[in-house]
């Protein structure tokens, strides 16, 4: 065999492994993108049923237990499209009673299923403020972020255990919608444009849930009888958990109190 043939059939035998590898790269290729596709495509466990007849109810209200803070002014006049007055939010007080609290159930529902509401949740942002400044919703449930102001502002999430992503929303732009995947409590969100804009996402991956209103109460409803331990969270404040056990058709009161920090 002559120097010629003997490099064109070199050449051809590269050029025969080169197509082989490219072809099993590929086939590698497909099936795991069509085992992906299949993980993503796989159902939500069914909803565990609960007897309506049974539910029980849990209320209360939240104290703040020493001398209320004054709520800051703060100042938003580096940019002329936020209008009217604004306060900090980190800790609101009014007769003793405590404002965004994030109350849930963290323990005792074992391994029950719940459906994801269909029903989004809203954020607005209206006078360079989050309303509300805390948001509690299920794991994969559907949150509307809507900017009624005249400039724009740029929503952006810090999670631990959820996606980051930080999206700008210009005025009279169209709703944004977003899930979060995993149960993590007191997620940050803030906006890039306005340091003052700050507000906590709640996701938990059960129904009973609630944020203490301006007058510190909340209600949970729907509950099956058993024993669970409720968690009052504050952004400030901390954590405090309480026992609480329902009977079917109970209606339980469950107050709760914080203190001032150093108190």
């Amino acid at each position: 065999m002559n120097r010629k043939t003997c490099f064109t059939s070199t050449v051809s035998m590269l050029a025969l492994c080169a197509l082989l590898a490219l072809s099993a790269c590929s086939k590698k290729e497909n099936t795991e993108q069509s085992s992906n596709s299949g993980e993503q495509a796989q159902p939500a466990a069914a909803a565990t049923p609960i007897d309506p007849s049974t539910v029980a109810t849990v209320n209360g209200t939240v104290k703040f237990d020493g001398t209320a803070p004054k709520a800051a002014k703060i100042d938003m006049s580096q940019d002329p499209g936020c209008k009217g007055t604004n306060e900090a939010e980190n800790v609101v007080v009014s007769g003793g009673d405590l404002a965004n609290v994030f109350v849930y159930v963290k323990d005792g529902l074992g391994n029950r299923n719940f459906d994801v509401p269909k029903d989004p949740v809203v954020l607005d942002q209206k006078g360079c403020q989050y309303h509300p400044h805390v948001l509690g919703l299920m794991a994969g449930q559907t949150v509307q972020i809507k900017n009624d102001d005249p400039t724009t502002h740029n929503i952006h999430p810090t999670p631990k255990d959820n996606r980051e992503w930080n999206e700008s929303q210009p005025p009279s732009s169209p709703v944004l919608e977003k899930t979060f995947a995993r149960e993590e409590v007191m997620l940050p969100v803030k906006c890039n444009q306005h340091p003052w804009m700050k507000m906590y996402v709640n996701v938990v991956k059960n129904p009973f849930f609630a944020v203490t209103d301006k007058s510190g109460k909340y209600e949970i409803k729907g509950l099956p009888p058993g024993d669970y331990t409720l968690a009052f969270v504050h952004e400030k404040l901390g954590e405090q958990d309480q026992k609480v056990t329902v009977a079917p058709k109970d209606t339980k009161t469950v107050d709760q109190s914080f203190k001032a920090a150093g108190e």
